[in-house]
């Protein structure tokens, strides 16, 4: 659960002049549960929310918040395999995280209602956090990085300079982590680290054809946490009643409305795209639009294998090479033997997921090594 989805609760204990305890996995290794920005939030009245580590040391984070909040002193604590309490706190995976456990309140993060906003509405930001430096008074200390402007400071002009620079890298690629600099933000040197939670708006997931399969996507994709789009040319079909579940709906010719969202920049290459209309007047002018764009995470068509043979004639006749070709899932979906439209929804996900984190998808009882595969840099987005 990304910090994001703590926010609310969060927000409400900063809103109501409480502190609460914040835990924030900054840094894993080996096969660590959650990524980093998955954050646990405790509120004054001792209720919680979020997971750092799917269960593994959801107590001992809890006890170590509620600690925190008292003594309003931040701690950066690594849970793992080789401590020698690992059993005691529940961590068996087998991996190892570092956690950074602070107090939040109005007085130590005035910024908090403005990034929640920024957040809400999709636009960029990035806080950065110093989690360890000699100095145990920089220790907490934030810079709020925009594309535009930055506010508050890591305590020198030179560590905020380098740290602004390095966080709007990490904010144009979606990327969270933790950044190593001397102990006055020295590009050559260690002692001081910063925890860089970058912002970026949700990834898209574009669903083209407004039928049952694509409200059971479209649910789909809202859970996995994309920025769901459903788009038809008919709008007796195209209505928010029948996907109720998704950020908007759109009346409008396929190919029509991907040209314009790529001409407004709008497409990048965290969007997913699901063609689900199986219709060669929808779908040919759709196709070779999407497959032409440069930089798209997944492209994926429904239809049968007669269907997808002969799709992609038609996309050859309009000029389409095999290497464009080769971008597209046709047919869409991992062989998992769905049949209803929420089972072929399941499966679209696990191709998407499949794709992204380039997993096989065979059963992880069939194979060995990591479970976890290494994480992209697009990990901790909105």
């Amino acid at each position: 659960m990304l910090m994001r989805d703590v926010l609310a609760d969060l927000v409400a204990v900063w809103t109501a002049g409480g502190t609460a305890g914040v835990g924030t996995v900054v840094r894993t290794f080996r096969s660590a549960p959650r990524p980093p920005g998955a954050s646990m939030v405790v509120a004054p009245d001792g209720s919680a929310s979020g997971s750092v580590s799917g269960g593994c040391v959801e107590g001992a984070v809890y006890e170590l918040a509620s600690e925190v909040t008292a003594s309003g002193t931040p701690v950066l604590q690594r849970y793992g395999i080789s401590d020698e309490n690992a059993f005691e706190v529940g961590l068996t995976c087998g991996g190892i995280i570092d956690i950074f456990v602070e107090p939040v309140s109005r007085d130590n993060f005035p910024e908090l209602g403005e990034i929640a906003r920024d957040i809400e509405n999709h636009r960029p930001v990035a806080v950065a956090t110093v989690v360890a430096h000699p100095d145990a008074a920089r220790v907490g200390r934030r810079l709020v990085v925009r594309p535009e402007h930055v506010s508050g400071s890591l305590g020198s002009d030179r560590a905020d300079s380098a740290v602004t620079d390095d966080a709007r890298g990490l904010l144009a690629a979606g990327g969270s982590t933790v950044l190593t600099y001397g102990t006055d933000g020295q590009r050559r040197g260690e002692g001081m680290e910063v925890f860089v939670a970058s912002y970026a708006p949700r990834p898209r997931m574009l669903v083209f054809g407004a039928i049952d399969f694509a409200a059971a996507v479209a649910r789909q994709g809202a859970f996995m946490g994309y920025r769901v789009t459903v788009c038809d040319a008919r709008p007796v079909f195209a209505t928010h009643a029948r996907f109720p579940t998704a950020d908007e709906v759109v009346v409008d010719w396929p190919h029509r409305y991907l040209a314009a969202q790529a001409e407004a920049r709008a497409i990048d290459g965290r969007t997913v795209i699901c063609v689900l209309t199986h219709d060669p007047k929808f779908d040919v002018p759709l196709l070779e639009t999407a497959l032409r764009l440069p930089d798209v995470a997944y492209i994926g068509a429904m239809g049968s294998r007669r269907t997808d043979l002969d799709r992609r004639e038609r996309l050859r006749e309009v000029g389409l090479t095999d290497t464009e070709l080769d971008r597209l899932s046709s047919p869409i979906g991992l062989d998992i033997g769905a049949r209803t439209p929420e089972e072929t929804a399941v499966s679209i996900a696990a191709e998407i997921i499949a794709r992204r984190w380039g997993g096989t998808g065979r059963p992880l009882a069939e194979s060995s090594g990591r479970i976890h595969h290494e994480e992209p840099v697009d990990s901790c987005v909105d």
